[in-house]
């Protein structure tokens, strides 16, 4: 039996990102919970951001950002970017973090990072306690150690997401798209 609670954010797991912006010369990091996939075609992507924060100004300016996908080794430096504000300490510094130059962005990217995703702010949504930035993916950035034979292995990655106020290391993969359906192999 299933037990009510009154309507709360609890779709999990999200995935840990770390949101880059700002420039190669200014810059910050917010790690944000509220991201996510809009639409495949044309690609758009969101995040969500208390307007009181530091980051959010710069967003609004700016209106590019790059969400750096989290592997589980950075799980705590993750954690403390949400921490902390940008106001008052340089999170690539601090952190060790090597900023990187994005493709078509100025925001920089999160070497450290295996994949970054670069985007730019088509809108800004009202929501209540966040706003929405929706954004255009414009490119994606993938270290070439994910790759086998051309095709992105997201495993190797090691990615962490987060539950609950909680991280977790990714695990096995445990199927793929259509296999519930896929014919089994007869061997005649």
């Amino acid at each position: 039996m299933k037990i009510s609670w009154q309507g709360g954010a609890l779709i999990a797991p999200i995935p840990a990102v770390m949101v880059s912006l700002g420039d190669m010369e200014k810059s910050n990091i917010i790690t944000v919970a509220w991201c996510g996939i809009t639409n495949t075609v044309p690609p758009k992507t969101y995040v969500s951001v208390r307007p009181s924060r530091h980051s959010y100004s710069i967003l609004k300016e700016k209106r590019e950002f790059v969400i750096n996908l989290v592997p589980a080794t950075l799980a705590k430096t993750a954690d403390y970017c949400g921490i902390y504000t940008g106001k008052k300490v340089d999170k690539f510094a601090k952190c060790s973090l090597t900023k990187e130059k994005a493709t078509k962005v100025n925001a920089p990217m999160i070497a450290e990072c295996p994949i970054s995703i670069e985007c730019k702010v088509t809108d800004i949504i009202p929501l209540g306690s966040h706003d929405m930035f929706l954004a255009d993916i414009v490119a994606v950035n993938v270290d070439e150690k994910l790759l086998m034979d051309n095709k992105l292995c997201i495993n190797r990655a090691h990615l962490c997401a987060f539950a609950h106020g909680e991280y977790y290391k990714l695990g096995e993969r445990i199927g793929k798209f259509g296999f519930s359906v896929k014919k089994k192999k007869s061997n005649k």
